[in-house]
């Protein structure tokens, strides 16, 4: 192959890129402002009232973090250290927390809007497929709405895909294009169509560049954090880290791994791959959680809300597994409010009822399960150790 054809190739594969770029930045702009509500049933609540000295909140949303007793039940891990430094720095950790759904766009949903599904729109039916509502729903939020109608100023970071990103937040922080390797969208587009020529002759890996890409993302995150909570104006920042969802891309250590080294010859996550992965980038994870806790906490002049949360657990475990998400909330003056078996759609209602003047009830702790693409097929799961302690 001539050099004069491999750039064409390049160029191709550039200028495809960049149109998935432009189109993931566009992607989900509608009519509607930033100041808005996606769901029209979305319980916000006018009367909330900030106080002189409003705390900045922090909504940490760990993908698939699970909670300790599946971490040492399903793959032998201790996880007692990072917990045991939580609670030393006056960390409420659920010990019997459970996700409300076991998708991420769904659980998410249900968590910021403070509801569930089910009682929230007509679209979402058993029969439909349909995610557009769904998407606005994550983006144009009842609990980003409140925040920002006390005057709160909104951050949102870059995640990787364009459905979870508050583009049109006060603050939208993404990692410079040239060193943020690709998206999930863009990997998945160089293996699908005629891109897959240059990948075939090696002159891209995008597998490579995924592992980039999901590592800068994470690294850009924790590096903002200095700077988030420095700012003087009271800020709700939603900061979604990838991790230790696949794919996976640091060991325990935090040194750089490659994706496919945890997939089998055919590009498939095995048991013990799986764990390998999940455990090793769990661990970096926790160390880096701890260094932005305790960097948060120093900064702030007023003590901060920090919510950690996994929106579900670990893939590849049976289906009420699943549901078993990690939950540790910082709760200034107020940890007492927060009960073992709290699940996600409680979270924020119990957040602007104890710092806001919020009325919210506390709604029972229910979890569904539904399968793909029948995404709101709902059946209830067992919530087993559900007790009245609320």
């Amino acid at each position: 192959m001539t050099f004069v054809s491999s750039a064409a190739t390049l160029n191709t594969v550039a200028l495809a890129l960049l149109i998935m770029s432009l189109a993931q930045t566009s992607f989900g702009d509608g009519p509607r402002g930033a100041h808005a509500l996606g769901l029209k049933n979305a319980p916000i609540d006018s009367n909330l009232v900030r106080s002189g000295d409003p705390p900045d909140v922090y909504f940490f949303l760990l993908d698939s973090y699970t909670r300790a007793d599946l971490l040492k039940q399903a793959y032998g891990f201790d996880n007692s250290e990072f917990i045991n430094e939580l609670e030393r720095r006056e960390f409420f950790v659920a010990q019997c927390s459970q996700s409300n759904y076991v998708r991420t766009e769904l659980s998410l949903a249900s968590s910021l809007n403070m509801e569930y599904l089910q009682e929230l729109d007509e679209a979402f039916t058993p029969q439909s497929i349909a995610r557009r509502v769904l998407w606005d729903s994550l983006t144009h939020s009842a609990v980003r709405y409140n925040f920002e109608s006390m005057g709160y100023e909104t951050v949102g970071f870059e995640t990787g895909f364009a459905w979870l990103d508050l583009t049109d937040a006060d603050h939208y922080l993404s990692p410079p294009p040239i060193s943020s390797g690709m998206t999930e969208f863009e990997a998945l587009f160089l293996r699908t169509t005629a891109a897959r020529y240059a990948q075939d002759l090696g002159l891209v890996d995008p597998d490579y560049l995924l592992g980039v890409g999901f590592r800068d993302r994470f690294n850009f995150i924790f590096n903002s954090i200095d700077g988030i909570s420095k700012d003087q104006k009271p800020t709700f920042s939603y900061i979604h880290v990838i991790s230790p969802h696949p794919p996976f891309v640091f060991d325990a250590e935090g040194n750089p791994t490659y994706p496919p080294d945890f997939w089998n010859d055919k590009g498939l996550y095995t048991p013990d791959l799986y764990q390998k992965g999940y455990v090793d980038q769990l661990q970096h994870l926790n160390k880096t959680m701890l260094d932005a806790i305790d960097t948060i906490i120093t900064n702030s002049e007023v003590p901060p809300i920090i919510i950690i949360q996994g929106d579900h657990g670990p893939w590849m475990q049976p289906k009420e597994k699943r549901f078993l998400n990690m939950t540790a909330i910082y709760f200034p003056g107020h940890k007492d409010e927060i009960y073992s078996t709290i699940s996600p759609v409680n979270i924020f209602r119990l957040v602007f009822n104890t710092y806001f003047g919020g009325k919210y009830d506390i709604l029972e702790d229910v979890s569904y399960f539904s399968p793909v693409p029948n995404l709101y097929d709902f059946s209830e799961v067992p919530y087993p150790c559900n007790i009245t302690d609320h």
